[in-house]
This record gives C-alpha cells, sequence and structure tokens, in this order.
C-alpha cells in the first residue's frame, strides 16, 4: 500500500523559513515527479512545486518561485520542500504527492497523496 506522510509544519512568523519532508512508502518513486500542493482555508487546493526525476528539473508556482526550494533524495524515497521568507499568505495545509506525468501542475493528475501538514505564517 502506497503511503505518503508530511512532517515538519508548524507555526513561524513572517520571514522565517521552514522545512517540510515527505516520506514515501509501498513503492519506488524514482521515475515519478513529485509535488508539493497547499490548501488554504476556504480556497481551493493550488500547486505550489515539483520535481521531475530526469535531471532533477524543478518548477514552482509564481507566488512561490524564488522563495522555495524543492528538492529528493530517492534514495531514503523522501521529497523536501525548503521555504524561505515565509508570508502570511503562505499559510496552509500543505501536501505531498506522487505523479506518472512529469511536470504535472494540476491536483487531478497525481496519484497519491500525503494528508497534509499545517502550516501558519503569522504577520
Amino acid at each position: 500500500q502506497v503511503q505518503l506522510a508530511e512532517s515538519g509544519g508548524g507555526l513561524v512568523q513572517e520571514g522565517d523559513s521552514l522545512s517540510l519532508s515527505c516520506a514515501a512508502s509501498g513503492r519506488t518513486f524514482s521515475s515519478c515527479t513529485m509535488g508539493w500542493f497547499r490548501q488554504a482555508p476556504g480556497k481551493e487546493r493550488e500547486f505550489v512545486a515539483g520535481m521531475i526525476p530526469t535531471g532533477r528539473s524543478t518548477y514552482y508556482a509564481d507566488s512561490v518561485k524564488g522563495r522555495f526550494i524543492v528538492s529528493r533524495d530517492d534514495a531514503k524515497n523522501t521529497v523536501y520542500l525548503q521555504m524561505n521568507s515565509l508570508k502570511p499568505e503562505d499559510t496552509a495545509v500543505y501536501y505531498c504527492a506522487v505523479t506518472d506525468n512529469w511536470g504535472a501542475r494540476r491536483s487531478y493528475q497525481y496519484a497519491y497523496w500525503g494528508h497534509g501538514t499545517q502550516v501558519t505564517v503569522s504577520s
């Protein structure tokens, strides 16, 4: 059974940094795109960042580009999201997800999801 487990969320102040991790189990994801999404209260889930296998190419939502960094360790079946210069509008539940669709940005394109971790940024 495939499972994704996020960790690292918490309450921080504006301008702080936070690092999220997502450990995958149940299969190997080295050939898959690993993505991060977030959902704020009353809003739809939105794409944040993704990383494809080949060449380790990364891609981001415009709202986080230059502040967030996605990385992965395939030996550990883990993907990370380093979040810097956090803003109150980054407050949301953050989810990791996996897809066979390289470069995917739509939530429906992702087959496996974690349960999410809360990130709250106070001003």
